[in-house]
């Protein structure tokens, strides 16, 4: 048992003050340095519903700098793992732009093929838009010829 700086044991102060004796708490403010008071005396109360106290004991020098060897190194690999699964998913989203920019490129060539042709049709459109007018002349004519013919033909049955 440690002894406090009243001089009372740490184990006999806690005791008296469970039991609630006067004999105890007079030791008790005394180790506090208050002085006595009467108190009324109290029940006994249950100790199985009494839980004691447990003075903190810092641990030896070998096991806190072997915990801080342990908080240390179990630090590492966690920051380790962090920056790895960092650094792969920079790794996915480099490989993720260079197969976007394989796409782009494929459907720039794609689209550069498409104004090709469109250049080569309407080219070709051109060319034959002359021989379009004079099959629209022709159409034309066919279907005065026509309008003729069949004022011709009326005019022949009449008489």
């Amino acid at each position: 048992m440690s002894k406090r700086r009243g001089g009372a044991p740490r184990g006999a102060r806690a005791d008296a003050l469970r039991t609630g004796s006067s004999l105890g708490s007079g030791m008790a403010a005394a180790a506090e340095g208050i002085p006595e008071t009467r108190r009324e005396e109290q029940p006994p109360r249950d100790d199985a519903a009494v839980e004691t106290a447990e003075e903190a004991k810092e641990p030896a020098e070998a096991d806190i700098n072997e915990l801080c060897r342990d908080m240390f190194s179990k630090m590492a690999t966690y920051l380790t793992g962090e920056l790895t699964a960092t650094s792969e998913d920079y790794k996915l989203l480099e490989n993720m732009n260079k197969l976007t920019s394989l796409k782009y490129l494929e459907m720039k060539d794609i689209a550069i093929n498409i104004s090709r042709n469109l250049k080569d049709l309407n080219q070709k459109y051109a060319e034959l838009q002359p021989y379009l007018d004079q099959i629209n002349m022709i159409e034309e004519q066919v279907a005065a010829l026509e309008q003729a013919a069949y004022k011709l033909d009326a005019y022949s049955k009449k008489k």
